[in-house]
């Protein structure tokens, strides 16, 4: 527990020094959503239609900015040896990165979209249910992104690569969380694509730190 606590803390520090935090996931997440305007033009109801999976495509893309060095700073600087002859379960240790990744780009997020989302002419029941869809689904981004990263960890320049891998398997996410905005603003239902969602990550939570951890044993051998 102590190692996990660590790991944690560690990763918590770095991304905050290395500017991989909550501010530049934020001023990335306003300047996307701020130039779709401009580029579909004034009509309010277009704006408001497309907006949900605006919204998710901008989290998505946020979510990226910090993943090449999730586990590449590591790696150059040998730390990933380390977590390989841990007594702590690798796999642990990398959901505890992802965790630290998540609560410094996810979190942030999920918590300002409603307000971002006004920008967006966001119906105003559509609030709560797009925080909720961003909690529940920006951790099974984060996760896809941490096999991503254990996949490429040992190339030089992966980050093309890195999104190259995570973009497909990001697209039921994408899909799930931006029905849920959907449905909510039209004063629908939404508890179907939310469970789906919670699905989703509950899924990558199970397999993503175990797959990263194989990934990353692979590249040893």
């Amino acid at each position: 527990m102590n190692a996990l606590l660590a790991i944690l803390r560690r990763e918590w520090l770095l991304a905050r020094r290395i500017g991989a935090g909550a501010e530049l996931g934020i001023v990335f997440f306003l300047i996307l959503i701020s130039v779709v305007p401009f580029a579909v033009g004034a009509d309010q109801k277009l704006i408001s239609r497309i907006a949900p999976a605006i919204l998710w495509l901008a989290a998505l893309l946020a979510t990226l900015l910090g993943l090449d060095r999730l586990l590449q700073a590591d790696e150059e600087d040998g730390i990933v040896d380390h977590l390989l002859m841990s007594e702590t379960p690798l796999s642990l240790l990398l959901a505890v990165k992802a965790l630290a990744h998540w609560a410094v780009t996810g979190l942030p997020l999920s918590l300002a979209a409603p307000l971002l989302g006004l920008m967006l002419a966001i119906e105003p029941q559509a609030m709560m249910p797009l925080a909720a869809s961003l909690l529940i689904g920006t951790p099974a981004l984060t996760l896809i992104g941490l096999v991503g990263a254990a996949l490429t960890v040992s190339l030089k320049r992966g980050g093309l690569l890195l999104s190259i891998l995570v973009l497909p398997l990001a697209i039921p996410t994408l899909i799930f969380g931006a029905t849920v905005v959907k449905e909510a603003a039209a004063g629908r239902a939404y508890s179907t694509p939310l469970l789906l969602l919670s699905g989703v990550s509950l899924l990558m939570l199970a397999i993503a730190p175990v797959a990263a951890a194989g990934a990353l044993r692979f590249a040893r051998n």
